[in-house]
């Protein structure tokens, strides 16, 4: 199994991002590859989702399943079809340094002196999204073209995903905190 975790500092109260993040169906507008989401529930536990994703040649459809929430926490989830993954959002207590300033992009409190204001925890979390799976599960998922390996499809793809979720988080960001930065994105793979 591999897990790989991307995590980032939203400055909006938790409460609004979990909510974000719940409303799944809403993702579609933020990406360029994923070119519709059909949801079977609320949300909560059980809810069905049904993602269907494009890129070059290829196009899938992948079927998933909210396993367990937690509000303003956690929201599990799972692969229910042709691939073994699993994963969560966590919406967490924003770290004590998270280095925000002028220079990242990011508006700083200059009229408050010593509260917590527009860069104060009040307003911040950090989020998380965990995911793991069995890359070899993946093997005989894709209807691939003739003369075209899996290998070379998850080589291709590797940088596509970082960019795509860069480009996503950015566009969440933006609405969430009202206007638009750089998001410093934290990825780890192992």
């Amino acid at each position: 199994m591999k897990t790989v975790e991307v995590s980032t500092t939203v400055y909006a109260p938790r409460e609004e991002v979990y909510d974000f993040l719940l409303d799944f169906p809403g993702y579609a507008d933020y990406s360029k590859h994923l070119e519709s989401v059909r949801a079977d529930g609320d949300g909560g536990p059980g809810t069905e989702y049904h993602l269907t994703f494009a890129w070059w040649k290829l196009d899938y459809t992948l079927h998933s399943r909210v396993t367990d929430v937690e509000r303003p926490e956690r929201i599990d989830w799972e692969v229910t079809k042709d691939l073994d993954a699993a994963g969560q959002w966590l919406v967490e207590e924003p770290e004590a340094d998270d280095g925000r300033s002028d220079a990242g992009g990011g508006a700083t409190d200059e009229g408050d002196a010593g509260g917590e204001g527009a860069t104060g925890d009040a307003d911040a979390c950090r989020v998380r999204l965990v995911v793991t799976y069995d890359p070899n599960s993946a093997d005989g998922v894709l209807d691939l073209p003739m003369f075209v390996s899996l290998d070379w499809v998850i080589e291709k793809v590797a940088d596509l995903v970082v960019e795509e979720g860069e480009r996503v988080v950015e566009r969440v960001v933006a609405d969430l905190e009202g206007e638009r930065r750089r998001v410093d994105l934290d990825v780890s793979v192992y």
